[in-house]
């Protein structure tokens, strides 16, 4: 009876059932469909106008980085403005900045600007949208919501790169541009009739009050002072070790004397494990064991790449890096479920944003370390000794969120766990 009790809650078509929820998928939907085209369209313009790697990974790369200043400095406005508002503002002022870098002969330096505030403003825009799922989703909706935001990002990794590049082989790299505009307008549509109107989390008696606490850092503060969230915090960012196996794709696929479909599928491995350990978790785990989990998972998902390090066949080491993702995709969500709850709504998007981006910058991070590693002793003892500290310094971080379990239940166990 509580296997059933427990799919009935937390199962996917429960997350469904709630409007709201399925006018915020369908706009990141969107966003995620329009952000993997704009990133073909751009490589391709770049590549065709100036024939130079190094600009086209240049642009490449601004498509991601400024995401991070946006969800770092401006995430607090969603604390202090509606956060309905603030999707809509950031998805319309995409679009319009989509527009004018699907203008034929717009000087590259121009390009680049563009594309830099574009990319800044999907910082708040998911900060927003993070700090609004507990709103509109209750109890272990929340944790379902969250499972199918995971999927659909893993999906759209999967199949984003490939028909982007089938839909600018059938158009100009500039109307892919157009198309990732009209992406960013439906997605405005689509909150704006389909999320309904909700008062600030904070009020300001001010414009210039409500930026001035926008910018308080009041979020990283709330991080370090919880001791709870700080340890989720941590958990989160041990992937900045685990990512190695996909900054190290092709060396690992010319190492097994593979060729570059290898490296597909070493890339398409984590993502293919994160859906199905996703769909698991949500589904078959009950709500009482999800948060006591949320330490082993954590170790269990850097775990099977230290077997990484003894170079196995291909079907094996994606098998490896697949079981990390299985493994690694439900303490994450589960881990952005208890910070969001555990968090003051007034700094609930600071936080998100904050924690959000800084999983991007560690994993970004972690590339490089892993690829310089890599050029000193190859690919596959990099990616075993990126395991092997990750999970040195996993051991301690569990042990404090056993304590953190034991200490204050009321605050992170759902009711009828909390004994026993």
């Amino acid at each position: 009876m509580e296997k059933e009790d427990s799919a009935r809650d937390t199962g996917f078509k429960a997350a469904f059932a709630v409007g709201e929820f399925r006018a915020l998928w369908a706009a990141e939907a969107l966003s995620q469909a329009g952000d993997q085209l704009a990133r073909v369209a751009l490589s391709v313009l770049v590549w065709e106008r100036t024939s130079s790697a190094g600009l086209t990974g240049l642009t490449y790369g601004l498509t991601y980085l400024p995401t991070l200043i946006g969800g770092t400095l401006f995430a607090g406005l969603a604390d202090r403005y509606p956060r309905r508002t603030v999707m809509i503002v950031c998805d319309l002022v995409r679009a319009a900045l989509a527009v004018l870098m699907a203008v034929p002969g717009t000087p590259l330096p121009v390009l680049a600007v563009l594309l830099v505030v574009l990319t800044t403003a999907g910082g708040p825009f998911r900060a927003a949208q993070l700090a609004l799922l507990p709103d509109v989703l209750e109890g272990e909706r929340y944790v379902a919501g969250l499972a199918i935001r995971t999927i659909t990002i893993q999906t759209a990794q999967l199949a984003g790169f490939g028909g982007g590049g089938l839909v600018i082989g059938l158009v100009t790299p500039y109307w892919g541009l157009v198309i990732d505009a009209v992406t960013f307008v439906v997605s405005a549509l689509l909150v704006s009739t389909g999320v309904r109107r909700r008062g600030p989390a904070v009020t300001e008696s001010s414009v210039k009050s409500r930026v001035a606490r926008a910018f308080s850092g009041e979020g990283a503060r709330e991080l370090w002072r919880g001791k709870g969230i700080r340890v989720l915090f941590g958990l989160k960012m041990l992937a900045g070790f685990a990512i190695a196996p996909e900054g190290l794709a092709a060396p690992l696929a010319n190492g097994l004397g593979a060729g570059s479909f290898a490296v597909g599928l070493i890339l398409a491995a984590d993502p293919v494990g994160s859906v199905i350990g996703s769909w698991i978790f949500t589904k078959w785990v009950p709500a009482r064991r999800k948060t006591r989990m949320v330490g082993i998972l954590a170790i269990a998902s850097v775990v099977p790449l230290l077997f990484v390090f003894f170079r196995p066949p291909l079907p094996v080491c994606l098998a490896l890096i697949g079981l990390s993702g299985a493994f690694a995709a439900p303490y994450h969500l589960q881990a952005v479920a208890l910070m969001a709850r555990a968090v003051p709504d007034g700094v609930r998007a600071q936080v998100m944003g904050l924690t959000s981006t800084s999983l991007v910058t560690v994993q970004g991070i972690g590339i490089m370390l892993a690829g310089g590693l890599a050029q000193l002793t190859g690919p596959f003892v990099a990616v075993g000794v990126a395991a092997a500290v990750a999970v040195a310094a996993a051991g301690p971080m569990v042990m404090a969120w056993k304590r953190a379990i034991a200490t204050g239940p009321d605050v992170w166990l759902p009711a009828g766990s909390r004994t026993g």
